[in-house]
């Protein structure tokens, strides 16, 4: 029998429903796997029905926002379109940057070759990514990382554009999982094979931040780290600094 999703609500009102969302799940319904849950309708189950704003990919955690009704709905999607909203996201990225802070203008195109999958290309739409960087390590980083723009992928494609991909990303990385022994020497696992530390994106949605749509005040939701990517960051400043 699976394990039920719990999903953490940070904020909610007549108009809003702001959540925390844990990793391997979808915000909406999966073409091939219609039955299962997805955020929005395990919220549903206690809010009623909810628009959804915006969209988070399915191996990403952290901050994401429904509207409860179709009024907050137009208002809070013009925001994103308008790019008014704030989004800062917290990830840990491969290698040594060279810049402790930088901006990303490349525009974001899909890939005719590889469907599903972006690329940097004069064809794409603009994208802009601002990246600080929070924690250096020896083969990674922890980076914040603002988006002035919400295109698919963007923060996995423009940290791959400068050669620091995320530490785990399958696609755009090559990499399937962060292993331990990667930064322990002479580390051997207790079982006869190494589970790996961290098997998913690492990248978490760590704030967001609009004006309400009612009453036009500046709503800022928090999302603390999850426990896989804390310790992955804790591992990281022990063994790798």
């Amino acid at each position: 029998m699976s394990k039920a999703i719990s999903i953490d609500v940070i904020y909610s009102d007549d108009d809003l429903v702001i959540a925390n969302k844990p990793a391997g799940i979808t915000v909406i319904p999966e073409r091939n796997h219609p039955e299962r849950d997805t955020v929005q309708t395990l919220l549903e189950k206690q809010f009623g029905r909810l628009w959804v704003v915006h969209r988070i990919d399915k191996f990403t955690s952290g901050v994401l926002c429904f509207a409860r009704n179709e009024a907050a709905h137009r208002h809070i999607s013009l925001q994103f379109q308008n790019h008014e909203v704030q989004k800062t996201y917290t990830a840990v990225v491969q290698g040594r940057l060279n810049e402790p802070e930088g901006v990303i203008d490349a525009p974001i195109a899909e890939s005719q070759t590889k469907p599903g999958t972006m690329l940097i290309h004069a064809r794409g739409k603009s994208a802009v990514s601002i990246y600080k960087v929070q924690q250096q390590f020896r083969h990674a980083a922890v980076v914040s990382i603002e988006i002035k723009t919400g295109r698919t992928h963007q923060i996995r494609v423009h940290m791959a554009y400068i050669g620091h991909p995320l530490l785990v990303d399958e696609v755009y990385g090559k990499t399937e999982a962060f292993y331990f022994s990667t930064i322990k020497r002479n580390y051997k696992p207790s079982g006869e094979e190494e589970r790996p530390t961290i098997a998913r994106l690492t990248l978490h949605a760590a704030s967001l931040q609009l004006t309400h749509p009612v009453r036009h005040t500046i709503l800022l939701a928090e999302a603390p780290l999850p426990k896989d990517l804390d310790t992955l960051i804790k591992l990281l400043s022990k063994y790798d600094s």
